[in-house]
């Protein structure tokens, strides 16, 4: 992760650099003060609220929020010279301290601020990802939950979706950096399966809960108090009914995972007896399968036109029986997700090429339906969200 190259976030927290002015120190000070090499000719960040009484501690705070808003700020080089020169690497700690500080009164931007720069001022710092990460989290929950609360439906608007999207995939990155700086941080561990779960990654939710309970069994269990030990045997407990519950979806994972690097008979046996379990409910395996018999189709249809250049495959036995196959599948992805617009969109093309083409615009038409339907709950949620702003209540950062 490098805030200096990629940041999903940075453009959502810029309102905050409104609350500063920038402005130079004199020469005389930056001289005595031993900084002249480091800020000539660089403007200072000044709280609006805090115009008299600067300190070199409120300077380095300003000066750590700002470029935690802006990782690309002009100055953000000479900032964090200035902070390492009259702190240390562990001012990172302080930034953190002053982030779950304001996480647990609500403010998970802000927090999220303070731990993109401890971050910044030590990049080696795990405990900084793993915040970051936790802060992120709790930025989405709200997120989230705050539209959910003012709507009386379960979507989201396109630009919550957005948003929550770009907090999730930057918490998962957190994690797993947190995790690569210090293998043996068993909370970092303990979310990034989690964030790996929702993600429909199981295979490596699995294996990272795996190491997370190999780190809680460790030499350091009989050091916690009496307290921390049983919560610790509580989140153990949880993680251990999770990995049982993942058993079968990781190796209906390992199925999809066959389908998408072209084994796909081998998938398809994988998945097709989970389609008589519980399992038959869950749409992703019918669309999988369908895909599957999708590509076999494509695969006699291309081999007998390369033997006869003539050949009409739409007649051809194998290719029908396969293309028919993917209808099936398809269309009981329909059944469980009715607006799943892909799965409608392959049958469109899987109908014109077995000549049903009443079929095959009846679903391009429920295409268009659908997005005009989608449009209309997304401007209603809008709306809603609209009238109702400031009513949800938000969550806290544990």
């Amino acid at each position: 992760m490098d805030l200096n190259k990629t940041d999903r976030i940075g453009e959502l927290l810029t309102d905050y650099l409104k609350e500063f002015l920038f402005d130079e120190l004199s020469e005389d000070y930056l001289k005595k003060a031993g900084v002249y090499d480091i800020l000539k000719d660089v403007p200072v960040p000044i709280r609006r609220t805090e115009m008299t009484g600067l300190t070199v501690l409120k300077i380095a705070l300003n000066m750590a929020f700002v470029i935690g808003c802006d990782p690309n700020f002009k100055y953000r080089d000479n900032y964090v010279k200035y902070i390492l020169k009259n702190f240390d690497k562990r001012f990172s700690d302080g930034l953190l301290a002053q982030g779950m500080d304001r996480a647990e009164k609500g403010s998970f931007e802000e927090a999220v601020i303070d731990f993109r720069a401890a971050i910044l001022v030590d990049p080696d710092n795990a405990k900084a990802y793993y915040c970051y990460g936790r802060g992120l989290k709790d930025c989405y929950e709200k997120l989230l939950s705050d539209e959910q609360d003012m709507s009386s439906g379960i979507s989201y608007s396109k630009e919550t979706e957005d948003k929550a999207g770009r907090y999730k995939a930057e918490s998962l990155e957190a994690f797993e950096v947190a995790t690569l700086k210090d293998p043996e941080l068993a909370e970092a561990h303990y979310y990034l399966g989690y964030a790996y779960l929702n993600m429909g990654l199981y295979m490596k939710a699995k294996l990272t809960w795996e190491t997370y309970l190999k780190l809680c069994r460790g030499e350091n269990y009989e050091k916690l108090t009496d307290k921390a030990r049983q919560s610790l045997d509580q989140s153990v407990k949880e993680i251990s009914q999770r990995l049982e519950q993942l058993r079968e979806p990781v190796i209906i994972e390992e199925g999809y995972n066959m389908i998408l690097s072209g084994k796909f008979e081998d998938g398809i046996k994988a998945l097709r007896p989970y389609t008589e379990t519980e399992f038959r409910n869950w749409w992703p395996l019918w669309f999988y399968l369908g895909t599957a018999y999708r590509e076999l189709a494509r695969q006699s249809r291309d081999e007998l036109v390369k033997a006869d250049p003539e050949a009409d495959p739409a007649k051809d036995e194998v290719v029908a029986a396969a293309s028919e196959e993917a209808v099936k599948h398809y269309l009981e992805v329909l059944k469980l997700s009715p607006s799943n617009r892909d799965a409608m969109g392959e049958l469109v093309k899987l109908y014109r090429f077995l000549g049903n083409d009443e079929a095959a615009d009846k679903y391009s038409k429920k295409i268009d339906i659908v997005a005009q339907n989608a449009e209309a709950d997304r401007e209603l949620i809008r709306n809603q969200a609209q009238r109702n702003a400031g009513s949800a209540k938000p969550a806290k950062m544990n």
